[in-house]
């Protein structure tokens, strides 16, 4: 129905090969037009972010219209609203919509969120909407699975002795919400649990043949992905099964979150310390959704999502968007971006990392015996998954965060070609694929200060639009640089807003947007703060005695900031602290120096190179990156794992790329 925005679609991201082929048949449908995906870091435009008549009213986008659940809609009220407030507004919705003469049925009250499922007409939502607790309403809609021996040999190193590959990962409990799962096939025979929990929509033609094994094909497969006898990574890991998932390999985001609270509660019943959770699914973005992952996170469960096979930006789809998850993406046996049928796997700033899913080897149910090769990032969240799981088996205190960036140190890096990706993508997405070190425990990483970059959104055009950048979870922000592909920029500064560090990069008159990287860390010993210049000083800098300076951010509100500032080296290469012109604010991150030990790096490319690079030595992290310009068409600096860049435009000068790197003890 083309009057009418579409909700979420939940599809299992695979796609079986060679017999079976999966086509999707999407009808556009033309929307009002300056609604984009919602920003992962929360901030910025959006379906539900994006400037609108009622920007709490949250629909789905045109290219997915057709995964919308028409009259079913997720309302949620505002962070605090307790059980009293979720049963008023309950009570008075069907009030007042009785009294308009529309009937409504209350379908579920979530308790893993402050919200309800409601089914009811479209034309009372103007009612919800002004009732006094609610913070916005989303339409229900599909999710979908995402499905692409070549996959262990990439992942796992040599092994001394035998090469017997057996990780320990018998400490982790795995729950994977997919479609149902043939726990009799002998690859996962005594290794799946089959929980009682199911909440699948039903099939969408009444000529779909409801057969066996097709009910249970993506399922049976990432089961054997994550812990088969033969192909599984994990392979002692404890899976739960939960359906979520139809024989269509369609689900919703109400019964997605549904199952979130099934794993809550079996959690509350007997407690586990190391969870993960596999969502091999993707549908539209989604607030509710993305909340209900966070607050498993929150909940210290490592959630582990599909990026989705629609060779599209990850940052449109739900739950890759969310922040806290760690999202994935696929790749073939050449370390190259995985085509998955007409499409391919989803990239952009979303993206945490890319695995193994194109043409990988799992069980099949379609005997108890029988295997098959299918593709997809479901496939390569299933990698990310199982290798999470030894992690944890192998360090049982690692937190989230501190098992996201693990999972990116111990990765190959710099191997993704990103030719295969749009160009205004190609600097926030991700080179990386996972692996593992070749004995699992306290050793590489252990005990290291390690960071990563975190791309915003790029801002809007007009004159002081900003963009912000935030960090997940309990990581720190260190660092704090900007970019710009025009180069009109008035740089970055780095801020405390509501508890949390942030860092805001500036649009210059006459520019086409800006982007701000953080540069976000995890140090158990980290209590860093922020120090300003003044208007009498043109630097800011850190006590000596007892903080070191591990990230410089220059902003200036008048000019485009070319000569902007950059970090002085103090003795022994340690940095001194952030210089700026005049008309400029500088900004230092300061951390104790007891525990850490930071130096400057700068370099200068030769000739007419466009982008000048420094790395970081062995064992030290690059916590800040800064372009200092040697004349004008500078366009910003960005880090790539412990790289610094400093780029500008053709035949202009090459900046000096500057880098703070630290290391530190436990």
């Amino acid at each position: 129905d083309g009057d009418h925005p579409a909700p979420w679609a939940a599809v299992p991201l695979h796609h079986s090969l060679p017999e079976k082929t999966l086509f999707l048949m999407f009808r556009a449908r033309r929307l009002p037009s300056g609604r984009q995906g919602e920003q992962r870091d929360g901030g910025g435009g959006g379906l539900c972010g994006s400037p609108q008549p009622d920007e709490r009213l949250c629909l789905s986008p045109s290219l997915q219209a057709a995964w919308r659940l028409p009259g079913r809609y997720v309302v949620l009220l505002r962070a605090g609203s307790g059980e009293a407030e979720v049963r008023g507004t309950v009570r008075a919705l069907r009030v007042r919509a009785a009294r308009r003469g529309y009937p409504s049925e209350l379908l579920h009250v979530f308790s893993l969120l402050p919200a309800f499922l409601v089914k009811m007409s479209s034309d009372v939502l103007d009612v919800a909407l002004k009732l006094p607790h609610v913070d916005h309403v989303e339409e229900d809609a599909y999710v979908f699975a995402q499905s692409i021996p070549w996959n262990l040999g990439r992942i796992v190193p040599p092994l001394p002795g035998t090469g017997t590959y057996s990780p320990p990962s018998d400490k982790v409990q795995i729950y994977l919400l997919d479609t149902s799962v043939q726990s009799t096939h002998r690859e996962i025979a005594g290794r799946v649990l089959i929980t009682d929990f199911q909440n699948v929509p039903e099939e969408d033609s009444s000529h779909f043949h409801r057969q066996a094994s097709k009910c249970d094909s993506h399922g049976t497969h990432m089961a054997g992905v994550l812990s088969g006898h033969d192909a599984g990574v994990a392979r002692g890991a404890h899976i739960h099964s939960l359906r979520v998932l139809n024989c269509q390999g369609k689900g919703t985001v109400s019964g997605t979150l549904i199952g979130l609270e099934f794993v809550r509660a079996s959690l509350e019943a007997q407690p586990s310390p190391l969870l993960v959770v596999l969502l091999p699914f993707a549908g539209a973005h989604s607030r509710v959704l993305n909340a209900g992952c966070r607050r498993m996170v929150q909940m210290g469960a490592v959630v582990v999502v599909a990026a989705g096979n629609y060779k599209d930006d990850a940052c449109l789809y739900s739950p890759a968007s969310e922040p806290e998850v760690i999202t994935v993406g696929a790749t073939n046996r050449e370390d190259q971006p995985a085509s998955i049928g007409t499409l391919g796997t989803n990239f952009g700033r979303c993206v945490d990392l890319f695995a193994p899913g194109d043409d990988i080897i799992g069980a099949s149910s379609d005997c108890s015996t029988c295997f098959t090769a299918q593709s997809g990032t479901s496939q390569a969240a299933a990698h990310v998954a199982g290798i999470a799981a030894m992690l944890l088996s192998a360090e049982p205190h690692l937190s989230v965060a501190e098992l996201r960036q693990r999972l990116l140190h111990l990765a190959t890096k710099n191997v993704v070609s990103m030719a295969w990706f749009p160009e205004e993508q190609r600097l926030q997405t991700p080179s990386s694929v996972v692996g593992l070190p070749a004995q699992l425990g306290p050793g590489e990483g252990w005990g290291m200060l390690l960071c990563r970059s975190v791309w915003s959104a790029r801002s809007g055009p007009t004159w002081h639009a900003t963009a912000v950048a935030r960090c997940a979870g309990t990581e720190v922000l260190l660092g704090c640089s900007s970019f710009s592909h025009s180069g009109w920029r008035l740089g970055e500064h780095m801020e405390d807003k509501e508890g949390q560090k942030q860092c805001v990069a500036h649009n210059a008159f006459g520019g086409r947007g800006v982007y701000a990287i953080a540069r976000c860390c995890t140090w158990p010993h980290t209590q860093c703060r922020l120090s300003a210049s003044s208007q009498d000083d043109y630097g800011a800098g850190c006590s000596p005695q007892d903080h070191v300076l591990t990230g410089c951010s220059f902003y200036s509100p008048v000019a485009v900031l070319g000569d902007g500032g950059r970090p002085m080296p103090g003795p022994s290469s340690r940095p001194g602290g952030c210089t700026t012109r005049p008309e400029g604010t500088a900004h230092a991150s300061c951390c104790p120096a007891a525990m850490l030990e930071c130096r400057v790096k700068e370099h200068a490319a030769q000739g007419s190179a466009e982008k000048a690079t420094v790395s970081c030595d062995a064992g030290w992290t690059l916590t800040g990156c800064s372009a200092h310009p040697q004349g004008p068409g500078t366009l910003g600096s960005y880090a790539v794992d412990d790289t610094c860049v400093a780029a500008s435009t053709p035949g202009s000068h090459t900046p000096r790329a500057v880098a703070i790197c630290c290391r530190s003890w436990p």
